[in-house]
């Protein structure tokens, strides 16, 4: 009889050694995955700062359609001209909020951009219109100051891109 219980713990895998992982296997392991964690970060930041980067180009792009809207505006004429203005808006403001439209009959305003977007290399905590560095009509590119219009924007960022050109000079 009791080789018979003997018989059958055994069939039962009772008494039998269990197959498994060594600690030595677990390590290799671990050291593996740990090497594929660190090669991969690099990527990841470089995946993370180009995404950046895209947003960057496609706000830049939005804003200054806007900006070349509102004056194509202003020389047909749909824009009340001034004696002092470049035609350029006061401020980004007044391309979410729109402005009047002097050959609409019922007066209309024409908008020219739904909202500001901000800059993905500013801080967070700002409105999206204080992300942006402003430039005048009349002021020199290569030293962007505000003035009474906006002529162009640009980001703040003192970071340069992958490229190596600063986000300043975008």
């Amino acid at each position: 009889m009791t080789f018979r219980l003997f018989k059958a713990a055994r069939r039962r895998g009772v008494g039998s050694t269990c197959a498994g992982f060594t600690l030595i296997e677990l390590v290799i392991s671990l050291a593996i995955l740990g090497l594929i964690a660190t090669m991969a970060a690099p990527v990841a930041q470089v995946m993370y700062q180009r995404h950046q980067e895209e947003d960057l180009r496609l706000a830049l792009r939005q804003v200054r359609q806007a900006i070349d809207q509102y004056k194509a505006a202003y020389d047909a004429g749909r824009i009340i001209k001034t004696v002092d203005a470049s035609g350029y808006p006061p401020t980004l403001e007044v391309l979410v909020n729109g402005i009047e439209d002097v050959k609409s009959p019922d007066r209309k305003k024409i908008y020219f951009i739904r909202k500001i977007p901000r800059d993905p290399f500013a801080p967070s905590g700002m409105k999206s219109t204080e992300t942006w560095g402003l430039r005048s009509y009349k002021s020199d590119a290569q030293a962007p100051r505000r003035g009474d219009d906006v002529f162009d924007i640009y980001s703040l960022s003192e970071r340069a891109g992958l490229n190596g050109v600063p986000y300043r000079e975008w």
